[in-house]
């Protein structure tokens, strides 16, 4: 399946391309900078100049970002062919982004346009000791993002074509997004979507339900989203409605696992027992080794079992990626827990 010649790529994704700057902080900090907590907030120059001054005496780590960037890399990192459309700046941290992607494996429009002035997008993610990360965004560039990012005959020649929920609060990156649905749409291309965040459902939902449409195949959210989406926390009135959404639903729901929607039919797989460190990236990753699951013949719930050992492996780290040494010992016991 997956050598058919007739795909260039498993996975086509458009999304913010952010560079992230990782701090561990207390729940007293937070609160010193404003910060809402679990969530995401987009910020504008002056409120990052404002961030930073409040953490200049805590170290950073950096890594390449991006909800979609990070499914697409997940997904490249376990052999999967992925593509990633964005846009960052003519700077360094967009040079370093450009490089990240390439490093990893993942094509790129980056690679074929010249970057414009400005600043690429940054996020700034602060990690409490509860596991929890709230993160205040700086879209710079990528506001931006528009359809001259999208490649045409590489959407048409992928499997899945995977949208960014965070792009329904960017009036181009939404009509991109959207455009490439279309495009997908006539080739026969499947059509995937993550919900992001609870901000984007409570300030961006006319977009997302643009996003998600009619035939989505695939939708990925957390149980918090999934909540306010439905408005009640009764699981089984939220896998009804989630269950009409699309023809797959991964609903994950942390230390219990997730749960795989699909033609009536519910499916519980359990998480891997971790130690939660940061929780950064966890649907990211979930959905980016899920995807390559079912892009390379595997069942739905093989393919959940992926996705919940790779995501428990970067919750137990801090950073929103793991290495690619990491990923090929998770992908080995993929095989021996498929093959048992």
């Amino acid at each position: 399946m997956a050598n058919d010649s007739r795909f260039s790529y498993d996975l086509y994704a458009i999304g913010n391309a952010l560079v992230d700057s990782e701090y561990e902080v207390s729940d007293a900090h937070l609160q010193t900078m404003g910060v809402d907590k679990r969530h995401m907030t987009l910020i504008d120059a002056d409120r990052r100049t404002e961030l930073l001054g409040h953490l200049q005496t805590t170290t950073s780590r950096r890594t390449g970002g991006g909800s979609a960037g990070n499914t697409v890399v997940a997904l490249a990192q376990l052999g999967g062919r992925a593509f990633y459309s964005c846009r960052v700046a003519d700077d360094e941290l967009g040079a370093f982004y450009t490089q990240d992607l390439i490093a990893n494996g993942v094509a790129t429009n980056l690679t074929h346009a010249q970057p414009a002035p400005g600043q690429t997008g940054s996020c700034m993610v602060m990690v409490t000791p509860d596991a929890e990360r709230s993160m205040s965004t700086f879209l710079g560039a990528t506001a931006e993002l528009d359809a001259t990012a999208l490649h045409e005959q590489a959407i048409a020649q992928s499997r899945i074509y995977y949208m960014e929920g965070y792009l329904a609060a960017s009036p181009t990156g939404l009509q991109a997004a959207l455009q490439g649905r279309q495009i997908a749409q006539a080739a026969g291309v499947a059509l995937a979507t993550t919900l992001s965040d609870v901000s984007m459902i409570n300030f961006c939902r006319p977009g997302l339900d643009a996003i998600v449409g009619q035939g989505l195949d695939y939708l990925f959210c957390n149980e918090e989203e999934a909540q306010v989406w439905a408005g009640t926390q009764d699981l089984a009135v939220i896998c009804q409605q989630f269950s009409q959404l699309a023809r797959t639903v991964c609903l994950t729901r942390g230390s219990m696992g997730c749960v795989v929607l699909e033609g009536g039919q519910q499916t519980t797989v359990p998480a891997a027992t971790v130690k939660a460190l940061d929780t950064n990236g966890a649907g990211d990753m979930f959905a980016g080794a899920f995807l390559y699951a079912v892009t390379h013949g595997h069942s739905h719930a093989q393919a959940a079992w992926l996705a919940n050992q790779a995501a428990a492996q970067v919750v137990s780290q801090y950073g929103n990626r793991l290495t690619r040494d990491i990923m090929g010992g998770i992908k080995s016991r993929f095989g021996q827990h498929v093959a048992a």
